[in-house]
Formats: structure tokens, sequence, C-alpha cells
């Protein structure tokens, strides 16, 4: 689990399912049976407490994004003076919404997390106007190779390095139509691997290539 300081009164977790599963969790049960889940989440702050000394005091405030391969959680400590209380909650990537934690812990991550599934499960419908992918890539010599094969014309496309292996991002919008962008992709796709990783986490985690005209920097530089 990677837990980052963001500052005083807030502290962002990373846990992976696959974690949770190794500190005696079953997936499932962290969104359906409330003892395991207010268990798991308390494990997580007492950590926190731990490694980066965040005492818990007044209120908590709770940000969840369900991600392919495990949770992103961000937690805010409320600081109460003279009866009210002072939140600095960090601006998020995603759509979730801030929700104060009371008794039912587990509700308020149940709901963002179907939230998340739902918003996710949107994103990815060929119905709507933008289709996102990411692509990754173990050896850089095919990722030239596509930047050289693949003109990426009226595409946002980023590249990024993660973890050993490079991402492209690709993010279609109404300029290509459905049959034209399946063509892209499954020419693309020729090249790497459809990746479950979320963007936002390579993003914020990742080093940064290029955030822009990816492909075409590389056709540039490797040409």
């Amino acid at each position: 689990m990677e837990i980052e300081r963001i500052n005083e009164s807030t502290v962002k977790f990373f846990i992976t399912y696959k974690d949770i599963e190794d500190r005696g969790f079953d997936r499932d049960e962290i969104w359906y049976n409330r003892e395991r889940g207010e268990e798991l989440f308390f494990e997580m702050i007492n950590e926190a407490h731990d490694r980066e000394n965040f005492e818990i005091e007044g209120p908590l405030w709770i940000q969840v994004q369900a991600l392919d391969n495990g949770m992103e959680i961000v937690v805010t400590r409320g600081q109460i003076t003279d009866g009210n209380v002072k939140l600095e909650i960090p601006v998020s990537q995603g759509k979730d919404e801030e929700v104060p934690v009371d008794d039912n812990i587990v509700d308020m991550l149940d709901e963002q997390f179907r939230s998340s599934q739902k918003s996710r499960q949107t994103n990815s419908s060929l119905d709507t106007d933008e289709l996102e992918i990411v692509i990754s890539f173990a050896d850089l010599e095919d990722l030239i190779a596509l930047s050289q094969a693949f003109a990426a014309d009226h595409i946002q496309n980023e590249i990024y390095y993660f973890e050993g292996k490079y991402y492209l991002y690709l993010m279609f919008d109404d300029h290509y139509a459905e049959d034209e962008q399946d063509d892209m992709i499954s020419h693309v796709l020729e090249y790497g691997e459809e990746s479950d990783m979320s963007i936002y986490r390579i993003r914020e985690y990742g080093k940064t290539i290029a955030s822009s005209e990816g492909l075409q920097t590389l056709q540039d530089n490797f040409s």
C-alpha cells in the first residue's frame, strides 16, 4: 500500500486488490460486509498514523476512486475552531464527491464505489462522444515502430513510463466514426496490449515522456 501525505490534514492511499487479499480480506467483502470493510479502513488509517503521524481528530472526509486494479482513497481531517469545521480538501482529477464519515463508513464506500464503476462504464461506452484507452508496451522499440506506422491526427495521445513499462493513452473525440475508431485501435493493438491501469495513476506516479502529441514526438526524434 502506498501512502502520500498531501498536507497537514490530508493523506492519500493507493491499495491494490492483491494487497487487500494479502491482508486477509476478500475483494468483495470490503464493500458488502460492514465489519470487514471498517476493519480494513481503520487498518489503513492506523498504518498512516505509524508511517506519517496522521492523527484522527474530529470529523473525517473521505473520497474514494475505484480503479481497475485497486482503490485510491483520500482522507481529510477536519479542524474544529470555535465550533466550525475547517477543511482543506484537495481537488481531484475524478468526479467523486467528498462525503463526511459517519457510523456507516461502508455504506459511504459502497455508494462511491458503485458511482465510480458506473462512471467508468459510461466513459468506456462506444455510445459516448469520447473513447479512451490505455495501451502498455514492454519495449520502447514497439512504441517507436507504432509512431512511424500510425497517424494520430485529431487524437489526444500521451506517453508515460511507469513500473518498467511504457504506456500510451489515447482519447478519441467525435472526429472519427465508431468503425474508424475500432479499426485504429485494432491497428495500435498490433504493437501493444490494452492495459487496465488507470491513466490517473499513471499520470501521478509515472514519468511523463510526452504529455501531448506523444506519437509525433517519438516519430520526430526516432525517424
